[in-house]
């Protein structure tokens, strides 16, 4: 977190990354919310929410004078997820109400009718998106012109996080009274659920599609589909989850994050070396993403009923970054690392959706007892947790499996 201007902002990795609104979407309850840090929030969630144009946020928001970016899928969606977030921590209801929600009526409608790149609702209930040299998901590794993964149609974790959008302002429109809006976003969302289950379900593998685009489904081995599972909003049923999870553990997990492709596709790199050319092209091609474990163990321990053994199982996960805390930078979790042993930190020394969704992982899944589902508006910490829960962390003997 960082200052710009007169206001606070989140800066996505040190040493040379700026404001991203993918990644300050992603980071901001990590950051803010679970630190009891609400009014850097506010701030953040006014500032991006200003900067919404043609129904979606800014992708990058550059230094003085240069225009920003809006090259992303998804980072508009993991606005309504950071507001929920925000929502629930914080209450702060008029706030929502009065800055946030006439923002979130403009999205949903110029994503019905089409914005830039090709986002739009196709007529199946699903959001579409891409075009040729644009990368539009967070997979956004791009060589001069070649984009490495373009992920072109429609990505599941952009389906995930449509679907997720849709449930919280049709929650949101109930809440402040707005039939008209709560009733639309409701049909949009059965909508999407049918056709997700119906096209996305790899039923040899046991997994969910990584793309569908077509009439072709994309069956790569990519850490996208726990996102159908981790979001408060799910489309897919226990017995589907469990097996996405599964799928994703047999063939992703290491002791510091998610591999970005299994290692028995033939376009695997372990590790990410080499020149400029050789790292872009291995960053989503197998690269291990720390920020990736803060998803995976919210879908491991949903699926698992928040059971001891699950939730001791997902602290021993989290007991390697005590160890990865001195390895890269001080006090810090790194941007990427080496999929392959023994996962040497590459990237960004310190990646602020890293270091946020291990936070928000250990606060509200590992080591805070929950009352109620995640999914809903109301709950809210007792308290404020910060960096006592890393200090548990690095105390754990627990050792992860590779």
């Amino acid at each position: 977190i960082v200052q710009r201007g007169s206001l606070k902002t989140i800066v996505a990795g040190y040493h040379w990354f700026t404001d991203w609104g993918r990644d300050t979407m992603i980071a901001l309850p990590g950051l803010t919310l679970v630190t009891g840090r609400f009014d850097v929030a506010r701030q953040i969630l006014e500032a991006y929410a200003e900067s919404v144009d043609q129904g979606l946020l800014p992708n990058r928001f550059p230094d003085a004078g240069e225009t920003p970016e809006y090259n992303a899928a998804d980072a508009t969606l993991w606005f309504f997820e950071a507001i929920r977030a925000y929502l629930q921590y914080s209450g702060d209801e008029a706030f929502v109400r009065e800055h946030l929600y006439p923002k979130l009526k403009q999205i949903i409608d110029r994503h019905v009718l089409g914005t830039r790149y090709g986002i739009h609702v196709d007529s199946d209930g699903l959001l579409a998106c891409g075009e040729p040299g644009v990368q539009l998901t967070w997979m956004d590794a791009k060589v001069g012109d070649y984009v490495v993964t373009p992920r072109t149609g429609k990505p599941v974790e952009i389906q995930a996080l449509w679907y997720n959008a849709l449930r919280i302002m049709e929650a949101l429109a109930q809440r402040f009274a707005d039939p008209e809006s709560e009733s639309l976003v409701a049909v949009l969302a059965s909508e999407t659920f049918e056709t997700f289950n119906a096209r996305f379900w790899n039923e040899t593998a046991g997994c969910l599609y990584d793309v569908v685009e077509n009439g072709h489904a994309d069956g790569s081995m990519r850490p996208n589909q726990i996102f159908a599972v981790s979001l408060p909003h799910s489309m897919l049923s226990p017995e589907k989850a469990r097996s996405v999870v599964q799928a994703v553990q047999d063939e992703l997990l290491t002791p510091l994050g998610l591999r970005t492709l299994s290692r028995h596709d033939p376009r695997y790199r372990a590790r990410y070396e080499g020149g400029v050319t050789e790292r872009d092209t291995a960053y989503h091609l197998g690269t291990v993403w720390p920020w990736l474990m803060g998803p995976f163990i919210t879908a491991y321990l949903k699926v698992n009923q928040r059971s001891e053994a699950a939730r001791q199982q997902a602290e021993s996960w989290l007991a390697a970054f005590s160890e990865h805390l001195t390895a890269a930078g001080l006090g810090h979790i790194c941007e990427i690392a080496d999929a392959e042993y023994p996962y040497t930190p590459r990237g960004c020394i310190a990646q602020a959706w890293s270091v946020a969704e291990i936070l928000r992982t250990a606060v509200e899944d590992v080591y805070a007892a929950q009352s109620s589902p995640a999914n809903t508006m109301r709950r809210r910490p007792t308290k404020a947790v910060a960096t006592p829960v890393l200090a548990k962390a690095a105390g754990s003997s627990g050792r992860p499996s590779s």
